[in-house]
């Protein structure tokens, strides 16, 4: 298992340096200057001059790309081009939010989904399993911003029972959370279901039913514990793409997370921070592949780490 992390930690160096790469060539092609945004419209061209020479945006391109790769190396993610705090410090606090909102939505999305999909399996082809079916398509179709608006709009606005922004109580995650989650949740719920309906006309699970076992015994204990290894594949590949897809969440609810700091960093061409949490995003999601690799192959004994 130990060789087996190595090799993955070790196949993830390039994939990050690719992303690096690309981010960096983006910002050179794209017809902006950060100087000029940071100096303002209206500044003198020997203000933008010194700016520019003090972000280091003055040298060549191939040398201020070597002078990144190089304090990456290190650990140095450089400096903010707006704040001129170091990355690293711009990019904590705003992590924890993400993982918090990301944490609570995958819980809300499994705990649900897994229940909505139990219950489709267990009434197939009956009126609990239409509606689950239907619940889940519209979950699946629905635009994520579209439902955070509505939300928004019938919770706060015309009920004034929930905070529209920010994330300063408990009150505050209850709408991000429910909106971040809806699409996981119908995803794992078609998973659950198809998974246990496989599992559900085992043999195993016949003679388990004609021993006398109860219903509840049958399904929770022999046919939902066999069901859900691959649902643990898709609760860690959700939560991986939640981390991403937390941006439009965060933006429509003022969420103080990774996702609103990008959207900033880019409209201000703030090239470090913006490569900054892609990396990180891109780490995590390498790092969240890793572990449910390994939760599978605990929960699995066939599976070998060769």
């Amino acid at each position: 298992m130990t060789a087996y992390l190595v090799r993955r930690a070790l196949l993830s160096i390039p994939t990050l340096f690719l992303v690096v790469t690309v981010v960096f060539l983006a910002f050179q092609i794209i017809p902006s200057d950060p100087a000029r945004l940071f100096a303002g419209e209206t500044a003198a061209q020997e203000t933008v001059e010194r700016i520019r020479k003090d972000l280091g945006l003055d040298r060549p391109a191939w040398v201020q790309y070597t002078d990144y790769i190089t304090k990456l190396v290190t650990g140095n993610l450089g400096r903010s081009f707006t704040t001129r705090r170091l990355v690293v410090d711009e990019l904590g606090p705003r992590f924890v939010n993400t993982i918090k909102l990301s944490v609570w939505a995958i819980l809300l999305a499994t705990t649900v989904g897994v229940l909505l999909g139990t219950i489709a399996a267990v009434n197939q082809g009956k009126t609990m399993d239409h509606i689950a079916t239907i619940i889940a398509l519209v979950g699946i179709s629905i635009p994520v911003f579209w439902l955070g608006l509505l939300m928004m709009f019938f919770f706060s606005v015309t009920l004034g029972i929930l905070p529209a922004a920010g994330n300063e109580t408990w009150r505050h995650y209850i709408m991000p959370t429910v909106a971040l989650s809806v699409f996981s949740l119908a995803f794992i719920a078609r998973m659950t279901r198809s998974s246990l309906l496989e599992v559900i006309r085992q043999d195993y699970v016949r003679t388990a039913r004609a021993k006398g076992a109860q219903e509840w015994v049958v399904i929770g204990r022999h046919a939902l514990a066999n069901a859900l290894l691959p649902v643990v594949i898709v609760v860690g590949l959700r939560f991986g793409f939640m981390l991403g897809g937390a941006l439009v969440v965060e933006e429509v609810f003022a969420w103080p997370g990774l996702g609103r700091l990008m959207i900033v960093a880019v409209g201000q061409r703030d090239i470090p921070v913006v490569q900054g949490v892609l990396l990180l995003f891109a780490a995590t999601f390498f790092l969240i592949n890793a572990l449910v690799d390994l939760a599978y192959g605990l929960l699995d004994p066939r599976i070998r780490y060769a």
